[in-house]
């Protein structure tokens, strides 16, 4: 029977991390290198991202939506702001909303501090003295109920559809059947079986606002390519076996289980319902994780066919191999193994239970095999020119000209 008990951080919200992170956001590209050195030297985690200075209103919103989703994260129990001092994205805006969570929130400025090094000098002595208090901070009981479980794929196989997604699947209903809730993105893929996922809808509203995004990700998909091949997968999901999108939809969405949908939110967006959770993300794998982590996901289940040393800096990503000899060849990146349904040894419900097994040691502390790298990818979706010039036009209805150049 699952121990569905850990011992975590309690925020003062009231809910609760599986981890106690520092974490360093640099504001903008320009500052990922003193940020980078910080962390390295002070025990704290960050990301390398090329965003920040854009005069694109829509990627300057989400940008910052996600680096506050960052900092507000159950995760992360303090925070220092990196701001060069004359990027877009604002510094003191991510600051001001992180800082209303009660968290201990730390601004530095490159240019008014005195350059980069001098920065990074003053960021290790506040990063330090961050991580000894939260060092002391006494953990509290937590319940699998209280977590959110992101639920991705990358670098996927022939098998992936037939042994890791289902096996995740397996998990996904044990997670939920214990009031737990898990998030499915990557809309990309579910393009194809549609059909087969808005059944699951709680509600006829949620079935059609469902194959409303779909549609949506179809009729961008359809502009994309330039020919009418219509294949819309990568070249290395090609060279592992799968043939067309549909193929891959259909194992994509065996991740989510059986459980009913019971919300649809917008990417880098935290669910306000237990269950099965669709986001808007793309395929794009590090794009998908950083919104799903953006909306509080705890940790990352993520499964793979040929391997993938993609990682979040404040939320575990436990990869999950198709078949075997991945597992044994990229050992050190991957967690767990769904081979042994291929071969016949295991059924994918005991391999269902034991990733749900795994689960809750991660959230006991247990380390997955990506978090030894403290310094992770951050990414964000790329948007249409149509959502861009919709974008425009709202802010300029609310006379907010924030990201027009002058």
């Amino acid at each position: 029977m699952l121990d569905t008990k850990f011992m975590g951080y309690r925020r003062s919200n009231g809910a609760i991390g599986i981890r106690n992170h520092v974490l360093i956001i640099p504001t903008v590209s320009c500052v990922n290198r003193v940020a980078m050195d910080i962390a390295n030297k002070a025990g704290g985690v960050t990301f390398m991202h090329p965003y920040g200075c854009t005069f694109d209103a829509e990627e300057n919103l989400i940008t910052e939506h996600s680096y506050i989703g960052h900092g507000l994260h159950p995760n992360v129990g303090a925070v220092l702001v990196l701001s060069l001092g004359c990027e877009t994205a604002s510094a003191a805006r991510v600051a001001e909303e992180i800082a209303k969570s009660g968290k201990r929130v730390e601004t530095l400025i490159v240019q008014k501090v005195g350059g980069s090094r001098s920065t990074g000098t003053a960021g290790i002595e506040i990063v330090r003295e961050m991580r000894r208090d939260l060092d002391a901070q006494p953990q509290e009981e937590g319940d699998l109920s209280e977590l959110l479980i992101a639920l991705e794929c990358g670098s996927s196989d022939a098998f992936s559809g037939l042994t890791a997604n289902p096996a995740v699947g397996e998990a996904a209903d044990i997670i939920v059947s214990h009031g737990g809730t898990v998030i499915l993105s990557e809309v990309t893929e579910m393009v194809g079986a549609e059909q087969v996922l808005a059944r699951r809808g709680k509600s006829d509203q949620i079935k059609q606002d469902l194959l409303s995004l779909i549609k949506k990700y179809e009729v961008d998909l359809s502009m994309s390519t330039e020919d009418d091949s219509g294949v819309f997968i990568s070249p290395g999901n090609i060279a592992g076996g799968l043939t067309t999108i549909e193929e891959k939809s259909l194992g994509c969405i065996y991740k989510a289980g059986t459980k009913a949908i019971t919300e649809i939110v917008d990417y880098g967006v935290a669910p306000t319902q237990k269950g099965v959770i669709i986001m808007d993300t793309p395929g794009f794998d590090i794009a998908s994780v950083t919104g799903k982590v953006a909306g509080g996901a705890h940790m990352v289940l993520f499964t793979t066919g040929k391997g993938t040393p993609t990682g979040s800096s404040i939320a575990p990503v436990i990869k999950i191999s198709s078949n075997n000899k991945t597992f044994h060849h990229l050992n050190e990146d991957t967690d767990i193994s769904a081979g042994d349904v291929l071969e016949g040894t295991k059924t994918l419900k005991q391999v269902g239970v034991e990733i749900a097994d795994l689960v809750m040691d991660t959230a006991r502390g247990k380390e997955a095999k990506g978090e030894y790298f403290n310094i992770q990818e951050f990414a964000i979706p790329n948007v249409s020119v149509v959502k861009k010039e919709v974008i425009h036009a709202k802010l300029a209805k609310l006379n907010d000209f924030r990201f027009v150049q002058p």
